[in-house]
């Protein structure tokens, strides 16, 4: 009976022996994982002003998105691209002679002077304008870029349906019924 109880002890001495060195194998694996270096990115000014005044994190050079700015993830790219280029481009206020199309505008008059060419367009209520070269008109960012005897010219930007920007001269010719 002896030698069995010291057969029973010998086998749980050795199971436990077997367990402290697992313990201790799994518990260095963690040491060694906690011990690894993480390089920081430089830390930002101390002062909370300037932070905010940058917005792009430091050491990468990329912008960080604050939490109330978070993308729509089911919105078109094709949306995001237009606000962007909205944004960036700043509106100014249109002229009444922007908000037409340059059909709905007939050129009534052209006077020729040394000291500058000058038309007189009429819009569809009748109304007649003066213009001269550099004058905004048409709803595709027109400039008047020529004033000649009978006749004008307005260069136009035109987008096609890939986003490509062309830009064309549209000529107007004086109209004949008087």
């Amino acid at each position: 009976m002896r030698r069995l109880g010291q057969k029973r002890k010998k086998r749980n001495s050795s199971v436990l022996i077997t367990a402290l060195l697992a313990g201790l194998l799994f518990a260095g694996t963690d040491i060694c994982a906690a011990v690894q270096v993480v390089s920081k990115a430089p830390r930002g000014p101390k002062d909370p002003s300037i932070a905010e005044a940058s917005s792009e994190s430091p050491g990468t050079g990329l912008k960080e998105e604050k939490p109330d700015e978070k993308t729509d993830p089911f919105k078109s790219f094709l949306s995001l691209q237009e606000e962007a280029e909205k944004k960036k481009k700043k509106e100014r206020p249109r002229t009444y002679l922007e908000t037409l199309d340059l059909s709905q505008l007939d050129l009534i008059a052209t006077i020729i002077d040394r000291k500058g060419n000058w038309a007189m367009v009429r819009d569809a209520k009748g109304v007649g304008h003066v213009i001269r070269k550099g004058t905004r008109i048409g709803t595709n960012e027109g400039i008047v870029q020529e004033i000649n005897e009978g006749a004008l010219v307005i260069r136009e930007k035109h987008t096609d349906f890939l986003g490509k920007v062309t830009v064309r001269n549209v000529v107007k010719k004086m109209t004949t019924d008087r």
